[in-house]
């Protein structure tokens, strides 16, 4: 079974800081393989995460390139809330956004600490505002378009057994494959939720 994945949907982002230091022309292509390497796992999760920021960017940068780290991100429930984590995770990668932990900047410049926001919980959409405009997307996401193939949670069952048999594993392995395919495939098109804000100050 080949375990890479499509190479698109992508996007392409612009590093001020990663230019200034040498590397390469600051220029950085994410494609999903990104997302499961930091992961290591690919789920319909971070599916989500991944085309929820390439959306959110799109929308917020047309048919420029996105700068990165020049996007706050509001999160609405805490970090440790449901998939808050894993998906916060992904949107870092991709945009340079982070909390307490990112980067402090350099000369006043370049920071990516304070960039993300968590709430104090509850659910709903993902704010990504730029820095320079204000201009703001809300993103949600929602799987349920594509639902697991029937036998694939009694076959998850099985398979944690230790002396699972390894054609029910392989079968297990491309069912859940294949549902992320889909997801994928459809560019969050009809799992993802785009919504346009006004700049705001």
């Amino acid at each position: 079974m080949n375990g890479r994945f499509p190479d698109t949907p992508a996007i392409t982002l612009y590093d001020p800081l990663a230019d200034l230091l040498g590397a390469g022309d600051g220029r950085f292509t994410y494609r999903f393989e990104d997302a499961v390497k930091l992961a290591g796992h690919a789920c319909p999760t971070v599916a989500g995460a991944f085309l929820m920021a390439v959306r959110a960017l799109e929308a917020l940068y047309g048919d420029d390139i996105p700068c990165r780290g020049a996007v706050r991100i509001e999160v609405p429930g805490a970090a440790d809330e449901g998939v808050n984590g894993p998906i916060s995770q992904v949107f870092t990668l991709i945009t340079g956004a982070a909390g307490d932990n990112g980067f402090q900047g350099l000369g006043g410049r370049f920071s990516r600490h304070g960039l993300m926001h968590f709430g104090k919980g509850g659910t709903g959409p993902f704010r990504f505002q730029r820095v320079d405009t204000g201009q703001s997307v809300t993103v949600a996401y929602d799987p349920s378009p594509f639902p697991p193939a029937p036998e694939l949670m009694p076959l998850l069952q099985q398979i944690r057994q230790v002396d699972a048999d390894p054609a029910l594993r392989q079968r297990f392995q491309e069912l859940w494959r294949e549902r992320v395919l889909r997801i994928l495939a459809d560019g969050g098109r009809q799992s993802v939720t785009l919504e346009n804000r006004a700049m705001s100050g």
